[in-house]
């Protein structure tokens, strides 16, 4: 299969380029590997990653915090944002808990949460609070985005509430929902990280994050951080792949 890179392609590899040269220069002039080791060390510590043994643990266990916290989100910003997209009421009740949610440091529920919940539950309760917010309004404004006319004509033909929210609102949202889930994951995944860090269960990268740091490994922490950047990227990726395979009339 012939791969074909466009001019955009091209900016981006010399994006990267500019990065991995500033780097090598920055560790040049510190030319300390405690403050900043070059992307060759890096690169060798973070393909040392995956022959540790606990390497799958460590990984697996992080990602399935994200995976429930951003499973939960989605439920709960699905239910809700299309309740509050009908009804203006319930809309005007949430919008102080989705401020408050929005505006509060991240590190200050963080601080909260391990004072209520188990190492293990910090950082999926983090991924809920930061990734629910941006779901919710999301679902909300694509519910108001939906014709007024079409609503008013589905309740001239008396179409009921259930088949309204299945075959308008839903095929509406969908945008919406994929936009709002794609902001979620980015924003989250760094919450549930830094969750890992100062929670520290036995399995997770931000768990090795804080080791390493706590013995000055900076390059084993800016290889996990590579790790975590790789990840987030996967999901995002994946998103868009269901995005592409769920709304194809986009095209």
């Amino acid at each position: 299969m012939k791969i074909s890179l466009t001019k955009k392609h091209y900016i981006s590899l010399a994006s990267l380029a500019f990065m991995l040269v500033a780097w090598k220069l920055a560790s040049l002039y510190f030319g300390s590997d405690i403050i900043l080791p070059p992307p060759e060390k890096i690169l060798i510590t973070t393909l040392s990653l995956f022959g540790d043994i606990s390497f799958l643990a460590i990984i697996g266990s992080t990602v399935l915090r994200g995976a429930l916290g951003f499973l939960i989100s989605l439920v709960l910003g699905l239910g809700l944002g299309i309740l509050a997209g009908i009804n203006p009421n319930f809309n005007t009740f949430m919008r102080p808990i989705i401020i408050s949610l929005r505006t509060i440091p991240i590190i200050a529920l963080i601080l909260l949460a391990l004072i209520w919940l188990g190492s293990d539950s910090v950082p999926v309760f983090i991924a809920l609070l930061t990734m629910f917010p941006f779901i919710y309004t999301n679902v909300t404004d694509g519910i108001k985005s939906v014709d007024p006319d079409l609503v008013e004509m589905a309740g001239f033909y008396q179409i009921s509430k259930r088949r309204i929210i299945r075959e308008l609102y839903i095929p509406a949202i969908m945008p919406f929902i994929f936009s709002g889930a794609s902001s979620a994951i980015g924003i989250g995944w760094r919450a549930i990280i830094t969750g890992e860090v100062l929670s520290q269960p036995e399995y997770g990268i931000g768990t090795l994050m804080q080791s390493a740091q706590t013995f000055l490994n900076v390059d084993a922490v800016i290889a996990w951080t590579l790790v975590a950047v790789l990840i987030s990227y996967v999901f995002e990726k994946i998103i868009r792949w269901i995005e592409r395979l769920l709304i194809v009339w986009r095209a």
